[in-house]
């Protein structure tokens, strides 16, 4: 009957003849299925990509880490002849433990500057606040130890836009100090910073409770009543440093020195006025400096440069988590700023 059908109805077609006129009807799935297998191989060959490249970058940073480490600590190796050239080390930022103005950091560069060869001078570039009088006070007399060393070769500071408190303690230690017309220079002074809470604690119902064995350890706590004692003890210490910030000055600036009632005040002022008083010798830069006082135009920088890695946690900022305590107890701690 169906082929009867099929010759009455040319039009008329079996589902055999359907397939044969039209293949693709029975294949969508297996097109759809290889669709998706060229697609999941192209993801997994972009994947194997990207890993290759996340190693290779990774790889990259490594190498690097380890060359700025052990090679770009000083600049160049050990054993080049450099040449007749000026010495330069930067001291920028805060003059403190751990960081570029720190003794550890300051120390090694000016020993490698003095004992090279072909250095005919070193030249200390500072921009900087001040800081930790134990930091300024280390480098000053590593300082004076190699200018007895090397008696020859002198050392210059060229101030960019601030060398106080305890910058200038260290440059007061140089041969010359040369600056910029509005460079800020000076502050001759220490400082013992903080903060107090018991107003706020009182407000807010928190009691303290300090137990202490030996009646000063709550020297200055920041959350107990301040003492007149304490207070008084505060103040001869600091009046103790600052008598030791004043006979650097004294011992390094000598009859250069035009001393004035306000010159150890912690005042500070432009490198113009700086130079009227005597807290500096003339204007200068780095590149005036080496050519026209050392007379050698060359300058290599011995400044110890921070590693990869310490950059990177500073940059992510490790050390915040002990940021809010050290600010509240740095007032125990005398600062030359």
């Amino acid at each position: 009957m169906s082929d009867q059908r099929s010759h009455d109805h040319p039009g008329a077609q079996s589902s055999e003849q359907r397939f044969v006129a039209n293949p693709t009807v029975g294949n969508w799935e297996r097109e759809t299925l290889e669709k998706l297998v060229l697609a999941t191989v192209h993801e997994r060959r972009a994947a194997r990509r990207w890993g290759i490249f996340f190693k290779l970058s990774f790889l990259l940073v490594a190498v690097l880490a380890l060359m700025t480490y052990y090679g770009s600590t000083f600049g160049f190796g050990g054993d080049e002849n450099l040449g007749r050239h000026t010495a330069l080390i930067e001291v920028k930022g805060e003059i403190e433990s751990g960081g570029s103005g720190a003794a550890d950091t300051v120390i090694p560069s000016l020993n490698k500057a003095f004992s090279d060869p072909g250095s005919a001078a070193v030249v200390l570039r500072i921009d900087s606040p001040g800081g930790s009088p134990v930091q300024a006070g280390i480098i000053v007399d590593e300082i004076q130890r190699l200018k007895r060393g090397y008696p020859n070769k002198p050392l210059y500071v060229v101030v960019d836009e601030m060398c106080a408190s305890g910058g200038y303690y260290i440059a007061s230690a140089a041969d010359r100090i040369y600056v910029n017309k509005a460079s800020i220079v000076g502050s001759v002074g220490v400082l013992m910073d903080g903060f107090g809470f018991t107003g706020a604690m009182e407000k807010l119902g928190i009691e303290r409770r300090l137990l202490t064995a030996g009646q000063n350890k709550g020297f200055l706590d920041p959350f107990s009543p301040q003492s007149d004692r304490h207070m008084e003890r505060a103040q001869a210490m600091l009046d103790e440093i600052h008598q030791q910030f004043i006979s650097v000055v004294r011992a390094g600036r000598g009859k250069r020195l035009k001393e004035t009632p306000e010159t150890f005040s912690g005042l500070y002022w432009t490198g113009a006025k700086a130079v009227e008083m005597g807290l500096a010798d003339g204007f200068g830069t780095v590149d005036t400096v080496a050519r026209d006082i050392v007379k050698a135009e060359d300058i290599v920088d011995y400044t110890a440069q921070e590693g990869l890695p310490e950059r990177v946690l500073k940059k992510f900022g490790a050390s915040v988590g002990n940021g809010a305590v050290d600010a509240a107890y740095r007032g125990a701690v005398p600062r030359v700023r």
